[in-house]
């Protein structure tokens, strides 16, 4: 047995850091399962996978807003120094997809989209893969507390901020549905949180309970504002058949 890193390394021919930091970053598997802590043991003829991040693509460009469709494993703070100039106008987990608005920083475009997320004028809708049966549409309302730390863990509480998610299958195949989701509000890992909380958490969420996955399978589909509508198709891994 060695630390899974060290096996890495050995097999992939690249240095231990490197090794360490595609763990850390939830790109490695071995053996089919992701791995989540560098240091596992593992017997030395464990096979790795390592995931391709897939390429950055801009759905839209429109003076002084720029709408691009994230990758899965691509920090969101990463695409917005990718282009200078612009500032972030709100976030996707590191391993969700979809949609994401940047715009030019202090320009009004900013100001204007900034305004009407605070006054709760998006919709968002994303879809998520969920374990087990969800046989028909509902409504969660149930308030999260986040606890700010090192990295931000929230869960359903009673002392927590008021949050609303609508849910609505689209497939079942076998134990998996996937859920079309829309959001009255946009409390830290709320879609995660209330889907756990129910007891269908997300694939590939194991903050929060769900069965081990090459990714977390939670896609932002569309996001409307002031009169404009953007979408990202649905990734391939999402398509359950």
């Amino acid at each position: 047995m060695d630390k899974a890193y060290k096996l890495l390394s050995l097999q992939k021919r690249i240095s231990h850091s490197k090794a360490k930091s595609l763990i850390d970053s939830g790109l490695v598997s071995a053996n089919g399962r992701k791995l989540t802590l560098a240091r596992t043991l593992l017997d030395p003829k464990t096979h790795f996978q390592i995931q391709d991040i897939a390429p950055l693509r801009i759905i839209a460009q429109k003076g002084d807003l720029l709408v691009v469709d994230k990758p899965a494993f691509l920090e969101s703070y990463a695409i917005q120094a990718r282009f200078q100039g612009y500032e972030l106008l709100h976030r996707l987990d590191r391993e969700t997809s979809g949609v994401l608005l940047l715009a030019k920083s202090q320009s009004q475009t900013a100001l204007e989209i900034i305004r009407a997320f605070k006054a709760r004028k998006v919709e968002k809708i994303y879809y998520a893969l969920v374990s087990g049966i969800v046989p028909e549409s509902s409504t969660i309302n149930a308030p999260i507390l986040t606890k700010k730390g090192k990295s931000a863990k929230s869960k359903v509480h009673k002392d927590g901020l008021p949050a609303i998610t609508h849910i609505t299958p689209e497939s079942i195949v076998g134990k998996k549905t996937l859920l079309r989701v829309k959001i009255e509000t946009g409390r830290t890992h709320q879609i995660r949180v209330h889907l756990a909380h129910i007891g269908h958490p997300i694939l590939g969420d194991t903050l929060y309970g769900g069965a081990n996955a090459a990714r977390l399978m939670l896609h932002a589909s569309d996001i409307e504002l002031l009169g404009m509508e953007f979408h990202a198709p649905l990734p391939e891994e999402f398509r359950i058949r």
